[in-house]
């Protein structure tokens, strides 16, 4: 089994074949393009059926310190696939580091008025209790406050 899994030739999770199970299925929203970091960050959006768009897997996140360089992540084809397919909105989906924060950063400034661009929300969780949030999460959670309807 393990030596038949591949890079899907789309996204770059893993796939059985040429395309991943969610590359291949035509319902989803062509328009809506979720970046990960790595394709164990799929599941989890999946898992949520809020979802209907398709991925793109960057195999890292931007780390000068590390030696993690644009030209090693997969950048270029993000951008090849936002002009190539039609992609309508690009939601980064980095995870909340700093070496995340920096690749969101840097892929804002790249695809900045080519496509809409959204961050998922960050802050507290929910049955989390205010006197035990750290100052940044706190911080992003007034940041990123809404509307009560």
């Amino acid at each position: 089994m393990a030596q038949r899994i591949r890079p899907c030739s789309r996204c770059y999770s893993f796939a059985e074949g040429d395309l991943c199970p969610i590359c291949q299925d035509n319902r989803r929203d062509r328009g809506l393009l979720c970046v990960v970091e790595e394709p164990s960050a799929i599941l989890p959006i999946e898992r949520t059926h809020e979802f209907r768009g398709y991925y793109h897997v960057l195999g890292g996140a931007l780390s000068p310190i590390d030696g993690v360089d644009p030209g090693d992540l997969r950048i270029d084809e993000l951008v090849r696939r936002v002009h190539e397919d039609g992609v309508q909105e690009v939601v980064v989906a980095t995870n909340p580091t700093m070496t995340g924060e920096a690749t969101a950063l840097y892929l804002a400034d790249l695809l900045r008025g080519q496509v809409q661009l959204t961050r998922l929300a960050s802050g507290l969780p929910v049955g989390a209790d205010l006197e035990h949030a750290d100052e940044l999460t706190l911080g992003r959670a007034l940041l990123g406050r809404r509307v009560l309807d």
